[in-house]
């Protein structure tokens, strides 16, 4: 115990430096492009939009859409979830748990995605996502389809 005790000392000196590093954005607003590998060998490109609301500068609740296409076919993802940043001055990396639906050809399914990314800060009101990376999975009628794998980069508007 009594070794701990500097190390906790020390994490707890550094909680006002994380209230240094500017003023709180409340909404971050992404677009961007979009490639999906599918289940078992489909592979899509598209778009992918999300918008976080920042409840302080740990947690947040995100909207993820979008849409990846292939020979004529088109999966669509409309999803919601709570999202961990670690915010510093020059990246955001990030890692949010998403839940909601997926619709491809007429079928509708439970969607699911768990991954994160590292936002580049390049501005007080603007970002490069360089990379986000999520696990998909979908379920229905009993049936699970979770080798699913999409990455996405684009742009972050800081309002």
């Amino acid at each position: 115990m009594r070794r701990s005790l500097p190390l906790f000392l020390a994490l707890l000196a550094c909680v006002p430096c994380l209230a240094q590093e500017g003023e709180l954005k409340r909404v971050d607003i992404f677009g961007g492009y979009q490639y999906a590998h599918l289940f078992p060998s489909e592979n899509g490109q598209g778009w992918n939009m999300a918008a976080t609301a920042n409840l302080n500068r740990v947690f947040g609740f995100t909207g993820d859409f979008s849409g990846s296409y292939e020979r004529g076919s088109a999966l669509y993802t409309y999803l919601v979830g709570p999202t961990v940043s670690l915010r510093t001055k020059r990246v955001t990396p990030f890692a949010h748990a998403l839940f909601g639906g997926g619709h491809a050809d007429g079928i509708n399914a439970f969607a699911m995605a768990l991954g994160g990314g590292v936002d580049v800060n390049a501005g007080e009101h603007f970002a490069i996502r360089a990379i986000q990376v999520d696990w998909m999975s979908f379920h229905r009628a009993g049936e699970s389809i979770n080798g699913n794998v999409r990455a996405s980069a684009g742009v972050v508007f800081r309002f």
